[in-house]
């Protein structure tokens, strides 16, 4: 990001940034942006090993709690004061839980946000850095990174809003991982080794 582009995002408002976000999902479905830490952030078009991740999560979720949903396409309403804009590589809840919501929902009621890492420079400070703040200050009970760069699961759990979240347990890929309460699924992540690239 160029530096006239910091600062024209350090003044930008949650609702122009709304619009730019739409107008430009609208012009390009490759392009998808997010608004957190005061800054604007474009996401990378990910690639078939990252969609195979996403789809292997969804077929665990759907067949270890069937009354929730994990969805790929649901932008959320982030930080403190819900000032943030996020776009969760996938986001569990109870099945039609963001119907009626729009691109950005409230985080009242998700349990759990899945970020999968991407090989673009930013990836360090988006997943590891800004969205564990963002989504631990938001609430939320779960945060799942899948890192294929360490190749390794990290579950966060217990959000606190000052301090992000209490709780984080890291596995190498191959091995099994406990999604707490309220989530309550066992993965094992064997599959997993196979899409690292």
């Amino acid at each position: 990001m160029t530096v006239m582009a910091e600062r024209a995002s350090s003044r930008l408002s949650v609702d122009m940034f709304e619009r730019i976000a739409e107008f430009a999902e609208r012009e390009d479905e490759t392009v998808s942006f997010e608004f957190i830490n005061g800054r604007i952030g474009l996401r990378k078009v990910t690639n078939g090993n990252h969609g195979a991740i996403i789809m292997w999560l969804l077929r665990q979720c759907m067949q270890a709690r069937p009354e929730l949903d994990l969805s790929p396409v649901q932008g959320l309403k982030v930080e403190s004061y819900r000032k943030g804009r996020a776009r969760p590589d996938a986001v569990l809840a109870p099945v039609a839980h963001f119907a009626g919501q729009g691109d950005w929902a409230d985080t009242n009621g998700v349990l759990m946000a899945v970020e999968v890492t991407s090989f673009d420079s930013d990836t360090h400070n988006r997943d590891r850095v800004e969205k564990p703040q963002a989504y631990a200050e938001a609430g939320i009970p779960v945060y799942l990174l899948i890192d294929r760069d360490r190749r390794s699961v990290l579950v966060h759990s217990d959000p606190d809003p000052e301090v992000g979240y209490r709780n984080v347990q890291k596995r190498q890929l191959g091995k099994r991982v406990v999604l707490p309460e309220p989530v309550g699924i066992e993965l094992d992540t064997e599959e997993l080794k196979q899409y690292v690239d």
